[in-house]
């Protein structure tokens, strides 16, 4: 290793450093855990739990982004296919000789394969087994990301209603919003509030004269069925496109939570109450409606825009969010909002995408069904995407990263890796006997790489995470000729 390239190292080091008390309100603005069945729940049920509802104090999720520019992110202007850039990439023996010894980490699963591209010209650089097809656990996230920003763009957003059934009757109509919170809420672009909503409806009903009506709730915007493949499981609720607070029975806002058989009606059971509370009586109980296509509108909240929410789903592994997002692509292609649905539309926007889709199984939105497949060299041309200037819409893909050792499920990982803290910036995937890192790093000459790395069959988690970690750090580490 030449001088230069140590002095570069030492400087990295020092901007991780920096890192550190930079982003200390990123780092303050979890603790954040993955959303999977996964060996790390023990430990992640450990740390301390955040009340009030599905926002965070601080930069939202993702909001470390300037991390890459601090680490010396290539200031050329090459895009892929141009092969202009300011610094050569690294080459595939010198990647070889870093990464194959770490591969052969016991740790890992019979099955891992690995990717690694160059993310200024599209080119990989490094793959071994790179398309070949392995459960990627919650990384299919990426995916779910880049399909739902192309075909909706990042400032979208999902739409929570209340419109006049007729008659005294009101209909609560769920718009797909996963994030629709029945919490206090603070700040300006705030995740939509039903509180906010029956304030709203409570005001314009009594505009009218009406004081007393009957609720009913929608939730036909999907199709099929609400549960999950996994069944009944505390890291998902039913998929239905009204629900508050994700369906959980606890205070928590991420990771693993009782669940809600039917969060729908119990969203429904909440707004009537928040009605009474406001002034407005409600006869009965909700029950299921449908309302008319011209139905005045009384009132309506509006989630966060679609990059706040994709970057929320990368960083705390949300895979209500997840689920929520697939549907949202099925029917900006007039498909049905359903599993089956949403899969062929995820699959289909990748296409469009340039992204090697062949071969590829996606069975869900989250990564928790084990019928997914997809190769490292997908996950890896999904990054290269989502760092194309060309793909504005597809950059919080990019910002919603976890950051090793300080945000989301990357934040209780690195302690023992120096290297790769602060530096790697990854989506994890965890499933029993499966585990996945897909991210972006600058090199040790100030090349942005991105990586895929997929294991399948460990029997030791931690120690897989571990040999991923180290694998990751080694891309960072190495200015590899």
């Amino acid at each position: 290793m030449s001088s230069g390239k140590e002095t570069w190292r030492l400087t990295a080091l020092a901007a991780a450093v920096g890192l550190a008390v930079a982003a200390g309100s990123v780092a303050a603005a979890g603790p954040w855990d993955s959303g999977q069945r996964t060996a790390e729940r023990a430990r992640a049920a450990a740390q301390e739990r955040r009340p009030g509802g599905a926002q965070h104090a601080g930069p939202e999720p993702g909001a470390a982004a300037p991390v890459l520019a601090a680490l010396g992110a290539p200031t050329g202007s090459g895009t892929p296919g141009t092969g202009e850039d300011a610094v050569p990439p690294p080459t595939a023996s010198g990647l070889a000789d870093a990464l194959e010894p770490l591969l052969d980490d016991q740790a890992l699963g019979p099955v891992r394969t690995a990717s690694v591209v160059d993310a200024a010209t599209g080119r990989q650089v490094y793959g071994a087994g790179a398309g070949t097809g392995a459960t990627p656990a919650s990384v299919i996230k990426l995916a779910t990301g880049a399909a739902v920003l192309s075909a909706l763009g990042p400032e979208h957003r999902l739409s929570t209603r209340v419109a006049d059934g007729g008659k005294g009757r009101v209909i609560l109509v769920g718009g797909g919003d996963p994030t629709l919170t029945a919490r206090a809420v603070q700040g300006g672009d705030h995740p939509a509030s039903l509180r906010e909503l029956a304030d709203d409806t409570a005001r314009a009903l009594k505009k009218r004269g009406t004081r007393r009506v009957s609720l009913g709730f929608d939730t036909s915007l999907y199709s099929g069925t609400v549960q999950h493949p996994i069944g009944p499981n505390e890291n998902i609720s039913p998929v239905t496109p009204l629900m508050a607070d994700e369906g959980r029975l606890d205070e928590s806002d991420h990771g693993p939570a009782p669940r809600s058989g039917d969060p729908a009606a119990d969203a429904a059971r909440t707004f009537a109450a928040m009605l009474r509370d406001r002034g407005v009586a409600v006869k009965g109980e909700p029950n299921g409606a449908k309302a008319a296509k011209d139905a005045d509108v009384l009132a309506t909240v509006r989630s966060q825009p679609l990059s706040a929410l994709v970057e929320r789903m990368l960083t705390t592994s949300d895979n209500d969010i997840a689920e929520a997002l697939a549907r949202h692509t099925a029917l900006a292609a007039h498909r049905p909002a359903s599993f089956t649905g949403a899969a062929r539309a995820v699959t289909d926007r990748l296409k469009k995408l340039g992204v090697p889709v062949t071969g590829a199984k996606i069975a869900d939105g989250s990564g928790l069904d084990r019928a997914d497949r997809v190769s490292a060299g997908l996950l890896s041309q999904v990054l290269v995407r989502a760092a194309d200037g060309e793909h504005p819409e597809l950059r919080p893909v990019i910002t919603g990263l976890p950051v090793a050792g300080f945000t989301g499920t990357l934040r209780g990982r690195y302690a023992q890796d120096a290297v790769g803290r602060g530096v790697v910036r990854a989506k994890t995937g965890t499933l029993t006997g499966v585990n996945t890192l897909a991210g972006t790093v600058v090199d040790a000459d100030g090349r942005l790489l991105v990586f895929a790395f997929m294991t399948t069959g460990t029997t030791d988690a931690l120690g897989a995470q571990r040999a991923l970690d180290r694998l990751a750090s080694a891309v960072a580490n190495c200015g590899c000729r």
